[in-house]
C-alpha cells in the first residue's frame, strides 16, 4: 500500500490499484455544512439533515510531512493532515479542520464486484455493497422492515419500528475483497455510503481523528490485524464449559423451575435471573426494577440460594443496565453524590423508558464510575455471590444531555464502550472470572465486552428481525474483534399477536449448540409464550443440545484459545478459510464454527430439507448421516428437527469428537 503525492495531489494505491484519487479534476475529499434535526424517543432515532453547502476541496499543498486541502488554490485551509506508516497500515492524521465546516465526505475508489463486510454488528445485510448505513448506535426497533405488518403496527403505536440498517453495535469500519480495511476514527454520527459502482463515500459530522488503511495478505491476518487495532476480549470462564444457562424471571420459583431442566437431562453451566432485583409490569410486558440490588421480596435470601447452587456447580448470573429508575433508592444516592447527568436547565435529566423513567450516570466522571464499580457491581452484585450478568443499554444517551466532561452528541456512540469498560473494570477485580454480555457497541468495545449477544430478535422466522439474523451479526461483528456472540434462545420480541411455537425455539436452540453460548430467555412476555420448560419435546429436545454442546467443549477450547491468539471469532464467515471461492463472499445465514464445523441453520418454518453451499477446496461431511459431499456446489440435505444440517471438514483433528456427537441421544 502506497502513498503518491502528485504536482496537484496524491493517490493510495495497493498493488498498483488505486484505493483513493484525490486530484483537481476527481477529488475525494469535501467539506460542507449541515443543520441536522435528531428527534430521540426510547432509544429510537428520528434523524434528517439539510445541507445547505457541500465543496470539494481539489486543491493539495504540501508542507514539509503535512498535506493542506482548499476548496480554491487562495482560499484558507480545510483540512490538514499527516501520513503515518507502517508494513501493513496506512493513517491519514488530521491535524487541522477549518472550524466553518461540520461536514466532511471521504471517497474511496472501488470496482463493481467488490464486496464490503462489517459496519459494526449489521443484522439484515453482511455484503453491504448497493446499500446506505448510518453509524449511529440505537434501538434496532422492531421488524425493521418498513413493508411488514409488525413494523408498521410498531411505528403506528410506539414509534418503534426499524429500518436494515438499525443496530445497537454500528461502527465505521469495514473491509472488502480486495484485502484491505478502512476505519474512521471518530464518535460523530457517520454514513457508509456503498450504492454507488465507482467509488464508497463516508461522511461524518465532525472532524475525524484519523483514516486507517490496512492490508493483508489473507482475509484471516486482516481480521486478526482488525483484532487488535480494536481488541479482543476475554477469554470465556471455565465454568461455562459446564452447559448452558437457563434464562427464568419468576422468582424465588426460577429454582424450583430449574429442577425440571435438570431432570430432562439438560447440562446446565447457570442459572439466570434478570428479575433478581424486582420486575414492573408495562404495556410492553413484563419489565425490570432498575435499581441494582437483589429484592428480597422477590428472592428471600438470595445470597444463600446462590452458595446452595454453587454447591452443585450451577453459577447464578443477574441482569443490569446503565441507568437508574428515579423511583428506587439508588438514584437518590446517585443523585445526592452529583454523579447524574444533568438537563439542560441544570436539574437532573430524565430518560422516558415506557412508563417509567430513569437517571443517567454521568461516566465522563471518575467518581461516577468509581461509585458504578464498586456500589453497584462489586458490593450488590459479586459480592453476594453473582458470577455474571447481562450488561444491557447503552444506546439511550440523549444528545442534549449536560455532561461533566464533553459533548452527548459525540459521546453517544462512545458510550457502549464506555459502559463495557466500567463492567469490565468490575469483572477484573473479581475472585473468579466473570461473564457479561452486551448487545451495544462501538469502537473499541471487543477489548471490554466478555460475550456479545445479539440484542432483541423477534420471535419468528423473520427475514429482518428474526432468528437469521443472528447469523448476520455474528460475522458480521466477528470481522471487527468481536470473537464470542450469541442470542436469545427463542427471541424475545412479542407483540401485536406474534408468538413462539415450538419449532422456532427447537431450530433456534440448534442453532445455539454450534455457537459459544447457550442461553434461553423468557422474553418480554413471558405469560402469552412458550416456555422450554412448558412443552416435553421442547423441553426434551433442548437438553440433548445441551448435552451435545458440552461435548463440543474440547472444540471450544480450541476455537478460544485461537480467538485469543490470532483474534479470529468463534463463527467465522466461509471466506475467511475459502477466500479463493467466490462462492462463499454472499453467504450470510450459514457460518465456520471454527475452521472445521459448517453450520446452516434452518430458519424457515415447516421445513424437512435445507440446502447448503459447501465451500471450493475440500470435502464435507454430513454429521448426521455420515455421506460425504465435495465443496465448490450447493447440494440438499434431510433436515428434521433434531438434525440441523452441519459438517465437518475432512482432515480435521477432531473427526472422532464429531463421529460421536451422533450417538448423543
Amino acid at each position: 500500500m502506497t502513498l503518491h503525492p502528485t504536482p496537484s495531489g496524491f493517490t493510495l494505491t495497493l498493488a498498483g490499484k488505486a484505493l483513493l484519487t484525490h486530484t483537481p479534476t476527481t477529488p475525494a475529499f469535501f467539506a460542507g455544512r449541515g443543520h441536522e434535526r435528531m428527534d430521540m424517543y426510547r432509544g429510537n432515532f428520528d434523524i434528517s439533515d439539510t445541507i445547505p453547502e457541500r465543496a470539494p476541496l481539489p486543491h493539495t499543498t504540501l508542507d514539509g510531512p503535512h498535506f493542506h486541502l482548499r476548496r480554491h488554490a487562495a482560499d484558507d485551509i480545510a483540512l490538514s493532515f499527516t501520513l503515518e506508516e507502517t508494513a501493513t497500515t496506512l493513517h491519514l492524521v488530521l491535524t487541522y479542520a477549518a472550524p466553518a465546516w461540520n461536514r466532511f465526505w471521504f471517497r474511496l475508489e472501488t470496482t463493481p464486484d467488490e464486496h464490503v463486510w462489517g459496519g459494526g454488528e449489521q443484522m439484515s445485510y453482511f455484503n453491504l455493497r448497493t446499500r446506505r448505513f448510518p453509524i449511529w448506535t440505537s434501538e434496532p426497533g422492531v421488524g425493521r422492515d418498513k413493508t411488514s405488518e409488525i413494523t408498521f403496527q410498531a411505528d403506528r403505536t410506539g414509534r418503534a419500528g426499524g429500518d436494515y440498517w438499525t443496530t445497537n453495535y454500528p461502527q465505521p469500519s469495514f473491509l472488502t475483497s480486495r484485502r484491505t480495511a478502512f476505519h474512521l476514527e471518530t464518535t460523530a454520527y457517520t454514513v457508509l455510503d456503498f450504492r454507488a459502482e465507482t467509488h464508497h463515500e463516508i461522511e461524518t459530522w465532525a472532524a475525524p481523528t484519523r483514516l486507517e488503511f490496512t492490508t493483508a495478505p489473507s482475509f484471516a491476518a486482516l481480521v486478526s490485524a482488525l483484532s487488535t487495532r480494536f481488541g479482543r476480549p476475554p477469554g470465556l470462564p471455565d465454568w461455562l464449559y459446564n452447559g448452558a444457562i437457563i434464562g427464568l424471571k419468576a422468582g424465588e420459583q426460577s429454582f424450583t423451575r430449574l429442577e425440571k431442566y435438570r431432570e430432562a437431562g439438560a447440562h446446565i453451566a447457570a442459572l439466570w435471573c434478570e428479575d433478581w432485583a424486582g420486575i414492573r409490569q408495562t404495556s410492553f410486558g413484563r419489565r425490570l426494577f432498575w435499581d441494582w440490588q437483589f429484592n428480597p421480596a422477590r428472592y428471600p435470601n438470595l445470597p444463600a440460594r446462590i452458595a446452595e447452587l454453587r454447591t452443585q456447580n450451577i453459577r447464578f448470573l443477574g441482569y443490569t443496565s446503565c441507568y437508574l429508575c428515579d423511583d428506587g433508592p439508588l438514584f437518590a444516592e446517585a443523585d445526592a453524590l452529583g454523579l447524574l447527568a444533568k438537563n439542560t436547565a441544570g436539574t437532573t435529566y430524565r430518560v422516558d423508558f415506557g412508563e417509567f423513567s430513569c437517571g443517567i450516570p454521568d461516566f465522563t466522571l471518575p467518581a461516577a464510575r468509581d461509585w458504578w464499580v464498586t456500589r453497584i457491581l462489586r458490593q450488590n452484585m459479586i459480592e453476594i455471590g453473582l458470577s455474571g450478568w447481562m450488561a444491557d443499554f447503552g444506546e439511550y444517551l440523549p444528545i442534549d444531555a449536560v455532561l461533566a466532561n464533553g459533548d452527548a452528541k459525540l459521546l453517544h456512540n462512545a458510550w457502549p464502550t464506555i459502559w463495557a469498560e466500567v463492567n469490565a473494570t468490575a469483572a477484573r477485580a473479581a475472585p473468579e472470572p466473570i461473564l457479561f454480555w452486551m448487545r451495544a457497541g462501538f469502537t473499541g468495545s471487543s477489548r471490554h465486552s466478555t460475550m456479545l449477544w445479539a440484542g432483541d430478535q423477534c420471535v419468528d422466522f423473520s427475514r429482518h428481525d428474526g432468528m437469521q439474523t443472528v447469523i448476520c451479526g455474528a460475522l458480521s461483528a466477528g470481522l471487527l474483534g468481536n470473537a464470542y456472540h450469541h442470542s436469545d434462545i427463542g427471541g424475545y420480541t412479542s407483540l401485536f399477536g406474534n408468538v413462539r411455537t415450538p419449532e422456532l425455539i427447537m431450530r433456534w436452540t440448534e442453532m445455539a449448540a454450534f455457537t459459544p453460548l447457550m442461553r434461553t430467555h423468557e422474553g418480554n412476555r413471558p405469560d402469552h409464550n412458550l416456555q422450554v420448560d412448558q412443552d416435553p419435546e421442547v423441553l426434551a429436545h433442548f437438553a440433548r443440545f445441551t448435552r451435545i454442546w458440552t461435548a463440543l467443549a474440547p472444540y471450544l477450547r480450541h476455537i478460544s484459545a485461537e480467538a485469543a491468539a490470532t483474534g479470529l471469532p468463534a463463527q467465522r464467515p466461509l471466506f475467511l478459510h475459502h477466500e479463493d471461492d467466490p462462492g462463499t463472499y454472499d453467504i450470510q445465514d450459514h457460518y465456520l464454527y471454527g475452521q472445521d464445523l459448517l453450520v446452516a441453520p434452518v430458519h424457515a418454518a415447516n421445513a424437512a430439507e435445507w440446502t447448503v453451499y459447501l465451500p471450493a477446496g475440500t470435502t464435507w461431511t454430513h454429521l448426521w448421516t455420515g455421506t460425504r459431499h465435495q465443496g465448490g456446489q450447493r447440494i440438499t440435505v434431510p433436515a428434521p428437527i433434531g438434525h440441523p444440517p452441519v459438517f465437518h471438514r475432512a482432515g480435521s483433528p477432531f473427526t472422532a469428537l464429531f463421529e460421536s456427537l451422533k450417538t448423543i441421544a
